[in-house]
């Protein structure tokens, strides 16, 4: 009776999976655009692709119910299964799988190309690193090349003499060994001299923690402040979904505060002020309050006097304020100016002892775009010592961040300067990354914004555009009987039809009833026409195919 049950059981789970597959199949072709027929040679690829990804989950629901491995869905951590990061989702899944199939299916495709506007990752897109940085980290790597002669010939002379200062300040000049635990001290000193020169006030080296791009230090600040579900933190909406990763995979509460659109995703005191007597209601305790700005993925420049009160409200209420500031370098209109919410808060009298702020920046965003190399730093302000202790021992079970990270933090902190040899180029090349990020994100703002039922506000900042769509109902119908939120599957469509991909805004939250999605300006100016085209084109046959 025994193998009985056990063999209906799991003839039952293949009947299961069987019908999945077919499901799945379906869904994947339905998103195919009305030109394809599934049995032409231009489709074949897809038609193989879907059935690739049905037999794919096929094996693996084949595995799970015979495997005997101790790791399973049901016995990993919920938080993971339950944390979500759409930037990386199930659209870029899809278009790796043509892009690999592109390889060798070129001309069975309506696109030549998958064009990633998913994420801020310049370099992958062609933006070229700045040459200082580079002379500078290829020669404390490879410190010999200090001591030959040919090198002055081949590297400016400030960044020879920058890498014999960084060489200096590292126990035997070993950039292959660990570092202190916060980073090393003589970059600290850099980069606190930065952030002086920058906000007019005086900053601690002993504040900075370098870390591996920005995401471990919003990691460890949610590990500190998160305790249980009970802990929440106010994040804005929309928002870059590492926050609520983070605060998911450390047991917290999110507390969305809405950015409001129609203002140009300005913030409302008066909101945050709701919101937060809501969730104390509720039981939780509000904990921290985290800004993005500029904005992610929202593109806007907060007002000066809405960090002001941003400032306040955080001293008022007694929430630790995270500052995510790592765009801070990329402003677009003349009229918005970066500053740091430290600066703000020093201006307005608030010192070490009146509130707490943590102030994120990465080497990964700017006119830098140095995303694989994983450097930035968080600066902790207002902390008791015995806290701070707390914070260096989450740094230390890490170890220490990597050296190349450090000494790139600490070069974007303190560029070259004039008078140095490489200022003048230096200037050329940053002026004209900005210069360009600045022409595309107008380019492809006003393309949004000739769209039917599309409104896009200005790109003040960052790297993104974040426009609304007004999806026909029969759109809207057709992605719930996919089970899958309308602007994915206006995405998706997209993808399967154009090669550009981008992320629903879903992925980032939103005002229920509206949808978004986030394109990234950072493909090279001499693709943005084709992106435009392709998108134009697109647009007009999804409405026109669904019109209500």
């Amino acid at each position: 009776m025994r193998r009985f049950l056990i063999g209906q059981a799991r003839k039952g789970l293949v009947d299961h999976t069987t019908r999945r597959q077919h499901h799945q199949t379906r869904s994947f072709l339905s998103l195919l655009p009305p030109s394809f027929s599934t049995n032409s040679p231009r489709a074949a690829p897809l038609v193989s692709l879907s059935r690739f990804m049905s037999s794919t989950s096929d094996m693996a629901a084949s595995s799970d119910s015979t495997s005997s491995l101790p790791v399973t869905l049901d016995s990993i951590n919920p938080k993971v299964l339950k944390c979500e990061y759409a930037v990386r989702g199930e659209i870029v899944n899809i278009a790796q799988k043509l892009q690999e199939d592109l390889k060798s299916n070129k001309d069975a495709y309506p696109f030549d190309e998958i064009i990633y506007c998913n994420i801020g990752n310049p370099q992958s897109l062609g933006q070229l690193p700045i040459r200082f940085f580079r002379e500078v980290l290829a020669l404390c790597d490879h410190s010999s090349l200090l001591d030959e002669t040919e090198t002055h010939g081949l590297f400016s002379t400030d960044s020879i003499d920058r890498a014999w200062k960084i060489l200096d300040q590292i126990p035997g000049r070993a950039t292959g060994a660990y570092s202190h635990s916060q980073g090393i001290k003589g970059l600290r000193d850099t980069i606190a001299a930065g952030i002086e020169a920058r906000d007019g006030f005086p900053a601690d080296p002993n504040d900075i923690f370098l870390t591996d791009g920005a995401s471990p230090a919003v990691h460890m600040m949610m590990q500190l402040v998160l305790s249980s579900e009970k802990d929440g933190i106010l994040c804005p909406i929309p928002q870059y979904p590492l926050y609520s990763a983070s605060i998911t995979l450390h047991g917290g509460s999110l507390v969305p505060y809405y950015l409001d659109e129609a203002t140009g995703w300005g913030l409302e005191i008066s909101d945050l002020k709701k919101q937060l007597e809501e969730a104390r209601s509720k039981g939780i305790t509000v904990r921290a309050l985290v800004v993005i700005n500029p904005g992610n993925p929202t593109g806007q420049v907060l007002a000066e006097e809405n960090q002001r009160d941003i400032v306040n409200f955080c001293k008022q209420e007694g929430l630790v304020l995270l500052a995510d500031e790592v765009y801070q370098e990329n402003l677009y209109v003349p009229d918005k100016k970066f500053h740091s919410f430290k600066k703000f808060a020093r201006s307005l009298g608030y010192g070490e002892k009146d509130m707490s702020l943590v102030s994120f920046q990465s080497v990964s965003k700017g006119y830098y775009g140095e995303c694989g190399k994983r450097g930035g730093y968080m600066e902790v302000t207002g902390f008791t010592p015995d806290v701070r202790e707390q914070i260096y021992k989450m740094a230390s079970v890490n170890l220490c961040s990597n050296i190349s990270g450090q000494i790139l933090a600490s070069l974007v902190m303190s560029p070259p300067k004039p008078g140095d040899d490489s200022y003048d180029s230096y200037m050329v090349e940053r002026d004209g990354i900005l210069s360009s990020m600045a022409k595309r994100a107008k380019t492809l703002e006003e393309a949004l914004n000739n769209l039917e039922g599309v409104t896009c506000n200005r790109a003040e900042g960052a790297m993104y555009l974040f426009p609304r769509i007004s999806l026909p109902q029969k759109a809207i119908e057709a992605a719930e009987a996919e089970k899958t939120a309308p602007d994915a599957f206006y995405c998706k469509r997209l993808l399967n039809a154009t090669g550009v991909v981008v992320v629903p805004g879903s992925g980032f939250g939103q005002v229920p009833g509206t949808w978004h999605f986030r394109c990234t300006i950072l493909p090279q100016e001499d693709k943005i026409p084709a992106i435009v085209d392709r998108l134009t084109a697109f647009h007009k046959s999804f409405m026109d195919e669904f019109r209500d």
